[in-house]
């Protein structure tokens, strides 16, 4: 075996620009940095192309199933993808315009609570209650109960009581 001179060793290429050295099957190249043993027999270089030719027929096979049956599930099945999509946008679009009316209904609804509780305030203090007592008592005839005279009677549960006799004593 023969080395190569030093200048080819500290070429960076790839390519092998260094010298080559023959021994029965064995090629030596040198020039990169690392040095690789490369075998070459005939038999070798005879299966290279009987690889990739097999390569090519495995990709040829793999290739086959693409057939219009294929194609019309994975079609069908990009459908049905897509609608379920587009139904989960209006879906989602539906809840956000529902949220915001209910939020407009809920300031609504505040507001009229206030201008009611506004109202009440008013009618409630512009309501003289001696003006009122004064005119049932002066002008109606109105006049207090006596003792003896207030009957207590409990309900069963019910809003109102209807009378339709006179009470017991």
């Amino acid at each position: 075996m023969r080395r190569a001179n030093p200048t080819t060793r500290t070429s960076t290429s790839r390519q092998s620009t260094g010298s080559r050295n023959t021994n029965q099957d064995h090629i030596y190249i040198e020039g990169s940095a690392v040095r690789k043993l490369q075998n070459t027999s005939a038999r070798r270089e005879y299966e290279r192309p009987r690889n990739r030719t097999q390569s090519v027929r495995r990709t040829r096979i793999k290739a086959v199933p693409m057939n219009k049956g294929y194609i019309a599930v994975a079609a069908a099945a990009f459908v049905i993808v897509c609608s379920v999509l587009m139904f989960y946008v209006n879906l989602q679009s539906n809840i956000t315009n529902h949220i915001a009316t209910i939020s407009k209904l809920e300031s609504q609804l505040y507001e009229m609570k206030l201008a009611n509780d506004e109202t009440y305030t008013k009618i409630m203090s512009s309501i003289d209650l001696e003006e009122i007592k004064r005119i049932a008592v002066n002008e109606l005839g109105m006049k207090y109960a006596k003792e003896g005279q207030v009957v207590e009677y409990t309900g069963e549960g019910n809003d109102y009581v209807r009378q339709y006799g006179a009470l017991p004593e």
